[in-house]
């Protein structure tokens, strides 16, 4: 008798926990545009790129305007990689402890300094390494051809993010340690998964923008050139954590980016685009 009583209490309390912490299934998700309007979207890239291009021309140094078209394009991206499996975990798992509280988000403060930490570590590994390859082979390649090689690349994966082309996405397909987070403390945690995010290709590569980002870095010249280009992308790879300052709910955060996950895929084929247009337009003209 004793026994039916002391399992149906671990059954009650069972369900009772179950009612409190469960997550509501989803049953709307975010869904690509049509065709038809995706084509347009292509084609207003185009037309927007092939504009901005020519009004750069006329009123900037060629250096200075490849260099902001550059930095926005990289930062952007960086932005953009939040909208994969490593990003969601990052903003998740990344979180203060406990109740929000002033107190709460102090003792936190520490672990968006050493993931920032290993993301500065991440491009001066990945950025050294590909300076240095540049300074080897690349650096006498004229500016003209290397910006003509990497706008026709990042024509090809704006078309691949509207689905009007495929093109290779080699990547490592991993996910940070999430078993991490049982074994060492959050400041740790939070530099471990700097460091991996800020590789870049050692987790999943959720924007193409990644690869025009390491042909830059690739064609830079030299190491500090290449430790600065992956260090734009890195920055704004690293920026969305700081979210978890405010007092807002994970589950909160979590659904917003589901929503908005085929809207960044569009985001991120219009910028190829119209920024591969600008690019051309600068060198050409």
């Amino acid at each position: 008798m004793s026994m039916n009583i002391g399992t149906a209490a671990i059954s009650h309390a069972s369900q009772t926990y179950a009612a409190e912490t469960c997550v509501p299934d989803a049953y709307h998700f975010s869904k690509s545009q049509s065709t038809g309007t995706r084509f347009i979207m292509m084609l207003t890239a185009i037309a927007t790129g092939v504009f901005a291009g020519r009004v750069m021309h006329g009123t900037l140094s060629v250096d200075v305007a490849l260099t902001g078209l550059f930095v926005l394009l990289a930062f952007v991206g960086g932005l953009l990689s939040t909208w994969s499996p490593c990003g969601y975990s990052s903003l998740s798992l990344l979180r203060p402890a406990g109740r929000y509280s002033f107190g709460s988000v102090a003792r936190w403060a520490p672990t968006f300094f050493t993931h920032a930490v290993g993301y500065a570590i991440g491009a001066v590994v990945l950025g050294g390494a590909l300076g240095g390859i540049s300074w080897l082979l690349f650096a006498e390649v004229p500016l003209q051809y290397s910006v003509i090689g990497l706008a026709a690349l990042a024509i090809g994966y704006g078309l691949h993010q509207f689905g009007f082309l495929k093109m290779p996405y080699p990547q490592r397909r991993a996910q940070v340690p999430h078993d991490a987070r049982f074994r060492f403390r959050s400041s740790v945690i939070g530099l471990l998964y700097g460091f991996s995010l800020g590789m870049n290709y050692l987790t999943y590569v959720q924007t193409p923008m990644l690869y025009i980002v390491t042909g830059v870095a690739l064609l830079s010249g030299g190491v500090k050139a290449g430790i600065a280009v992956i260090a734009v992308f890195n920055i704004g790879r690293c920026l969305p954590v700081a979210v978890n300052f405010l007092p807002v709910k994970d589950q909160s955060v979590q659904a917003w980016l589901a929503r908005w996950q085929e809207s960044a895929v569009e985001v991120d084929g219009f910028l190829l685009l119209a920024i591969a247009s600008a690019a051309l337009m600068l060198v050409m003209l």
